[in-house]
């Protein structure tokens, strides 16, 4: 089943001046289609009373609402899909668990990766780092957009349609350069919301892609 994808995804984190329900509001009454819920910090009580206000926002103005990782909540909320970040994880199992109707989206941060999230059928994927990240600190290679043209280069040599997203530390400056590779899309989280207007830094993302 194909899914609608959107071309920016915009990530929540935690923040100490502006909470997760904040930025999905801000983000789409500046006309955002896809906010990803990003919390690992808190109880199930507290991830859902976030999710189901943010749930409301979203379809108020016809957003998707993915949240990262949590698929034990699904049920408990308009949840349109997940997010895995576990690059080992058993995408054949998550697809029989939550149904065929659930968007899901893998990470990777290899060329392997990727064709292992589209064999076992995700509807998106997260590559990266493309540069140093502090929202989800790690020690990958960052892959700069010389590795985003290989990879999608041998995709489109072996015929595998996934929609590719980068990821990890990319900034308005970036984004020309990293359309040019062939990507689907992008996924921002820091270089939004932690702008000084949060708003005009969606749209200044939103406008470049189009």
């Amino acid at each position: 089943m194909k899914k609608y994808i959107e071309q920016l995804h915009f990530i929540t984190h935690d923040l100490d001046h502006l909470s997760h329900v904040e930025q999905a509001r801000i983000v789409c009454e500046a006309g955002g289609k896809w906010i990803q819920y990003r919390c690992l910090t808190k109880d199930d009580d507290a991830l859902l009373a976030d999710i189901n206000e943010i749930a409301t926002i979203c379809d108020d103005w016809g957003a998707t609402l993915i949240v990262t990782d949590h698929i034990h909540l699904q049920g408990k909320a308009d949840i349109q899909g997940f997010h895995m970040e576990d690059m080992n994880a058993d995408f054949l199992r998550i697809r029989a668990q939550v149904g065929e109707a659930c968007t899901i989206g893998g990470s990777s941060n290899t060329l392997e990766g990727l064709l292992r999230l589209a064999k076992e059928g995700v509807d998106y994927a997260g590559f990266g780092p493309f540069a140093h990240t502090d929202t989800k600190p790690n020690s990958y290679p960052h892959l700069g957009a010389r590795g985003y043209e290989q990879a999608m280069l041998k995709l489109k040599e072996m015929q595998v349609n996934l929609p590719v997203l980068a990821v990890g530390g990319v900034t308005i400056n970036d984004v020309e350069a990293l359309m040019q590779t062939g990507i689907f899309g992008i996924a921002v989280s820091s270089a939004i919301n932690q702008a000084e207007d949060v708003e005009a830094a969606y749209l200044d993302f939103y406008q470049k892609l189009r």
